[in-house]
């Protein structure tokens, strides 16, 4: 199965020297290869060739090609390729060249070989366009008839020095896949995570970075030939051969897609446009990736391309959250005896180990607290877990031997930097490791680390040591600490800086290991450490450590020296002196093995250690080699399985055998022949793993079982029992209420329910009857009080004017009445008015009514307040518009800047408007129905990725989030330039409203995990909720009410929640049955909340007053944004990428628009031709509030501004 890992702060742990945002493609995810793909395999030697005629042409620059040649070194010729010594070293070469990685490679070894096919199965193909579509997401889709498929194994240098393990060198592993159809062609070159081991080639004497690329040749010409076209992925730098593995122009970290040939045109090699890599993502390859819940859309990607001798160097797009770790280069180092070692004793009574306690009993009643991995074993003063054959660890936890290690964490704390009197905090920072365990290549990333501590973290490799002495590579005889004591220990550390004495503290709580296989980890960092200036380097020595082990205690203490090369080249040596105690719980009855296994002193060796602070991404990085051995150093260890310098996969055991032999063996989970090993997908081999009512999830190396919905693990850890489940009988409709019209029904959990009278009737709520309101003066003196169910009217007696609450004899006459009393008094008396003429329509209050009709046309149209028509709401007779209710807007006119002619406004009228990667689109609704036909983008945006959709009804502006910069903008929809409004101090900004009546915007942010609010300007920006939030989206705010609506789809607990605009009385509204709620929306007129839920496929909406949750809609694919409006609900969904439409009286789909781009859809919202009717306590004047005016139900508050320093501010209620 295809190695996945949950993402945590848009970046993930990759493999093998790579700590990035997306994990990079392993062997597995190569297209198939091998002898059970029915390779063909190339001859074994040295600059071997090989001609293969084609089924179906390839298209290569201008030419057509029937054959091409297959080449050990690393490329593919459209003719005989010359003598080597005419191309190595050198590009461009002077025949036609696809250049997977070319260089002097050698396969006569009988390790490396190159397999290559031609391919038309669908599923080949498919794979194929499934990577040139994702590469290309603006061009039309491309559907490939053939496949060339071209993989190069382990291939290594050719007359690589021979160490006499039957291993010449390190090895590297890539392919090329040559995709074809009629009128074009394409290259898909991928290089595996860990592929690329040498990136230099031997010329002569010399050595020369390895080149990828592409070149026509030469080109005759009428008297003489000359170079031809050609392009270069790769430079003179090595580092540019490295990225290959690292980087991607497709979407997919080590996958590189390119256009090679068109017909009948052709103007130069294409590259794939998506260079940008996910910060959160729920695909696999070849699907791009995305910050759980993102898909990510086109940057262009340039690479130099030339011309005869000219070359044109495009910068390449570097894309935000991307993590590159160096690769270490391993040089077998010679033994030595440190010159710092120390042994520290420590007097036991001063540190209490007894952290644990390891539980009394037998295997019988407590053997099920030992690993999967583990045996119990009875002894006569208790019980010990050990692992099995092919494990280790401490029996509590046990892992695969050779099985790479991964670990997640947190930092918190506070460091003081120099003379600095204000501390750095550290809360809740991602740390991530991997390491590589059967070389001890360990490897440690913090993120979001502030630039005026970062330069001066880079010294204390100390905060990722003990990951290293964990799984260090073990020489004869000796264990590291993960196979002594197991994955749940306290660390605690003193570092003293010398020469100027700072100290700090670390202390390291490890839990063990989670739900993911991953080791977990808590660190606090406390004290003071020196400055390094800003754009310093810093280079640590190797070192050594001595550690000490007795019962339940570990302790070590060494020097560490390193150089920090400051900004002006000038270099200074310093030094911190180290002091660690481990404290851990082991199993004191197996009196043999606690006696002798464990050796009480053992040194653990680091070397290639690699430091340094990324001030653009906030990370800083560690990296080392690390080695447990004798503390007298001992004889030399030359066999591959203890240096380190072995061919076996990341993912298996090295065995050593005598001298220098060895065999590679795979871990557990894994099969293979050692060299490489795949997952073993144990949910699909016989027997069944998992029992009845669960489901078995595969994972690298292992699996496991989950109970269905609706069934949980029993007591013994393994049977799945059904979970009782309490009943809501409101939702049921099996409560003993009255009937909805008189009472209602509330669900207070664990099946109980309250029954109360609706607002206008009295009783227990089980029986209900009518109040008779005009048993007391409700009405005015001079009107009439009629009773009704539930309620009552006012009517003022004949002679009065009014409402019935107030009546007056005399009648003042509103605008509309005058407007229409003028206009008759002018006509001709008569039973109608003339053909033509219009009269307006009053409401019973005298205002103009929204909708306006021409009596004797039947045309009609609506208008606003003032009366003033709407354009573009005028209809037929048979066919009258929907117009909202007005809210006072005075008709006044839109504002924003002059027409822009590449924005294409569109037209008036309810619209609704959909973000969909770098652009906002636009569907027009006729009633309730999409005008499908009349869809079209507003604005387009290409290097941006649009996640939220807001509009401001008042000034008819659409405001949206970006990930990309990140920023909030704004823009008008009659025309006119995106207009950043906020664009510092956000990292995620994804959720987006509007309160169009007291002219604020509130957006959520999933990597501060805050809620803010700001004026529609920009200004006044103040957070109003920072606590208790993970991973914070949808949200969405009721003006009148003056309530928010916000949703946060942590996978642990999510939920919706509710306050004030203010941020007052938060509340959580629906906690329980909820998966994944992307989206949210309110509707005003029948007071519900909705969401979509991408986990439960559900619908759901509920009256946020009443509590009365229900199902509208199940079965939904994968939803994103929400909107409603009128009797419809619309939804964006990645699944279809489509806008769906959905009655929510029905219950049922009632329209589906698919946009012509067809990639995920983020944000929509409803754009209305007017605005909804309300007011709030900050619709007039700010309420009075001298900065912000959040709206509360009952009033509002005035709040000062964050950053409001010493303006004058008032707050208050």
């Amino acid at each position: 199965m295809a190695w996945q890992k949950h993402c945590c702060v848009a970046w993930c742990v990759s493999l093998l020297g790579l700590l990035a945002s997306v994990r990079g493609i392993t062997r597995t995810e190569l297209f198939p290869f091998g002898y059970s793909a029915r390779d063909q395999l190339l001859d074994q030697g040295n600059d071997q060739t090989h001609q293969l005629s084609l089924d179906s042409p390839v298209l290569f620059y201008d030419g057509t090609f029937e054959s091409i040649f297959i080449n050990t070194n690393g490329f593919v010729a459209t003719a005989q390729p010359s003598s080597e010594s005419t191309y190595l070293g050198k590009m461009p070469p002077t025949f036609g060249m696809i250049a997977a990685l070319q260089g002097d490679l050698d396969t006569s070894d009988g390790v490396g070989k190159v397999f290559f096919r031609q391919d038309s199965s669908p599923a080949i193909l498919q794979q194929a366009a499934d990577y040139i579509n994702n590469a290309f997401p603006e061009d039309d889709e491309v559907n490939p008839t053939n496949v060339i498929v071209i993989t190069w194994v382990d291939v290594t240098t050719h007359n690589a020095p021979n160490r006499g393990d039957g291993i010449d060198n390190v090895r590297d592993t890539f392919q090329l896949v040559i995709a074809s159809l009629e009128t074009a062609s394409y290259a898909i070159v991928l290089y595996p995570r860990d592929g690329i081991r040498f990136a230099s080639t031997p010329v002569g004497d010399t050595t020369v970075p390895m080149q990828a690329g592409f070149s026509k040749g030469l080109v005759k010409g009428f008297l003489f030939s000359s170079q031809g076209p050609y392009y270069r992925t790769t430079t003179e730098d090595e580092s540019t051969v490295r990225a290959l593995a690292e980087e991607t122009n497709s979407g997919v970290r080590g996958v590189w897609v390119y256009e090679v040939g068109t017909s009948p045109y052709f103007s130069n090699v294409a590259p794939g446009e998506v260079t940008d890599l996910p910060t959160e993502g729920y695909a696999d390859a070849p699907q791009r990736r995305a910050p759980e819940g993102y898909a990510d859309d086109a940057f262009d990607s340039q690479r130099p391309v030339y011309h005869g001798e000219q070359q044109v160097e495009i910068p390449p797009y570097e894309p935000e959250g991307q993590i590159l770790v160096h690769q270490l280069t391993h040089h077998q180092q010679p033994n030595y005896q440190p010159d710092d070692a120390e042994v520290l004793e420590v007097e036991d009574g001063d540190i209490n180990v007894d952290v644990f306690s390891y539980n009394f009993g037998t295997c019988a009643n407590s053997g099920k607290k030992c690993s999967t991995f583990a045996d119990c074993r009875d002894y006569s003063s208790g019980y010990c877990c050990h692992c099995r054959p092919g494990f280790y660890g401490n029996g509590i936890t046990c892992v695969a031997e050779g099985k790479p290690q991964r670990m997640n964490g947190k930092v918190f704390g506070k460091l003081y930097v120099g003379n600095s009197p204000t501390p750095v905090e550290f809360s809740s920072n991602d740390l991530h490791s991997y390491v590589v365990v059967n070389d001890g290549r360990s490897y440690v990333a913090i993120s979001d680390i502030p630039e005026d501590v970062g330069p001066s973290l880079m010294p204390l490799s100390a905060l990722g040591g003990v990951i290293g002495w964990a799984f260090a590579l073990e020489q004869p005889g000796f264990k590291n600490g993960f196979s002594i004591i197991g994955g749940e220990f306290t660390r605690q550390a003193e570092v003293t800086f010398l020469p100027g004495n700072e100290k700090l503290t670390i202390r390291q709580e490890f839990k063990g290991i989670d739900e993911h296989d991953h080791l977990a980890v808590s660190t606090t960092v406390e004290g003071r450490l020196p400055e390094v200036p800003a754009g310093s380097t810093v280079q640590i020595d190797r070192y050594s450590e001595i550690y000490q082990y007795s019962n339940n205690l570990v302790t070590s203490s060494s020097t560490r020296e390193y150089v920090v090369t400051l900004p002006d080249g000038s270099t200074e040596s310093r030094s911190y002196q180290w002091r660690q105690t481990i404290t851990f719980q082991s199993c004191q009855h197996d009196e043999a093995a606690a006696g002798g296994e464990v050796r009480p002193t053992q040194m653990l060796s680091v070397d290639q250690v690699f430091v340094s602070y990324d001030a653009n991404q906030h990370l800083i990085r560690y990296a080392m080699t690390n080695k447990i051995g004798d503390v007298n150093g001992g004889e030399p260890e030359e066999n591959p399985c203890f240096t380190g310098r072995h061919g076996c996969d990341t993912s298996a055991i090295c065995r050593p055998g005598e001298g220098v032999l060895f065999t590679c063996e795979c871990a557990a989970g894994f099969t293979g022949d050692g060299r490489t090993c795949y997952d073993i997908d144990e949910c699909r081999e016989p027997p069944k793993v998992c029992g009845v009512h669960a489901t078995c999830n595969n994972h690298p190396g292992t699996f496991r079982c989950e109970c269905d919905d609706g069934y949980q693990f029993a007591g013994d850890g393994q049977t799945c029992v059904e979970v009782y489940r309490p009943t809501d009988h409101c939702e049921e409709r099996s409560h003993n209420c009255d009937i909805p019209e008189r009472a209602m029904c509330r669900y207070v959990g664990n099946s109980d329910y309250v029954c109360s009278c609706l607002p206008g009737f009295e009783g227990d709520g089980r029986s209900c009857i009518d109040i008779d309101e005009c048993t007391v003066d409700r009405c005015h003196q001079d009107a009439v009080c009629y009773n009704t169910q539930g309620s009552f009217t006012c009517q003022c007696m004949p002679g009065y004017y009014g409402d019935g609450v107030q009546c007056s004899s005399e009648r003042t006459k509103t605008p509309c009445q005058e407007h229409r009393d003028r206009l008759l008094a002018s006509l001709p008396r008569g039973p109608r008015p003339p053909v033509g003429q219009f009269i307006p329509a009053c409401d019973e209050h005298g205002a103009y009514e929204p909708i306006q009709c021409m009596g004797s046309t039947g045309r009609c149209w609506c208008v606003k307040s003032n009366g003033q028509e709407i354009p573009g709401t005028r209809s037929g007779p048979e066919n009258r518009p929907m117009c909202i209710d007005h809210d006072g807007d005075g008709g006044r006119p839109p504002v924003g800047p002059s027409p822009n002619p590449g924005v294409q406004p569109p037209a008036s009228g309810t619209h609704l408007l959909f973000s969909q990667s770098g652009r906002i689109e636009h569907i027009p609704l006729e009633g309730y129905d999409m005008k499908k036909d009349d869809a079209k983008a507003v604005l387009h945006l290409p290097d941006k990725i649009i996640i939220g959709v807001a509009y401001d009804c008042v000034e008819k502006m659409v405001y949206w989030t970006d990930i990309t910069t990140p920023s909030i903008s704004k823009a008008s929809l009659e025309g006119g330039e995106p207009i950043p409004i906020i664009i510092s101090d956000l990292d995620s900004p994804e959720g987006i409203t509007i309160d169009h009546l007291g002219r604020n915007l509130f957006w959520t942010d999933s990597m501060k995990d805050r809620i803010e609010v700001a004026s529609l300007d920009g200004s006044q920006r103040r957070v109003i909720i920072n606590t208790d939030l993970v991973n914070p989206r949808a949200i969405i705010a009721d003006p009148p009410s003056g309530n928010l609506y916000w949703a946060d789809w942590n996978r642990d607990a999510p939920k919706i929640e509710t306050s004030y605009m203010d941020g007052s009385n938060r509340r959580v509204l629906v906690k329980d049955d909820l998966g994944l709620p992307n989206g949210l929306t309110y509707d005003q007129q029948s007071s519900l909340l909705c969401w979509v839920d991408a986990g439960t496929h559900k619908l759901e909406c509920m009256n946020p007053q009443q509590g009365d949750r229900r199902t509208i809609i199940e079965g939904i694919q994968y939803p994103f944004g929400v909107t409603a409006y009128g009797k419809n609900i619309y939804y964006t969904d990645w699944k279809r990428d489509a806008v769906i439409g959905v009655d929510w009286y029905t219950k049922k789909e009632t329209d589906e628009f698919h946009p012509q781009k067809r990639t995920k859809l983020y944000g929509i919202a409803t754009a209305y031709a007017q605005c909804p009717s309300g007011q709030n306590y900050c619709a007039v004047n700010k309420g009075g509030c001298t900065h912000l005016c959040l709206a509360t139900p009952s009033g509002r508050s005035c709040l000062c501004p964050d950053n409001a320093g010493g303006v004058s501010c008032v707050e208050g209620h």
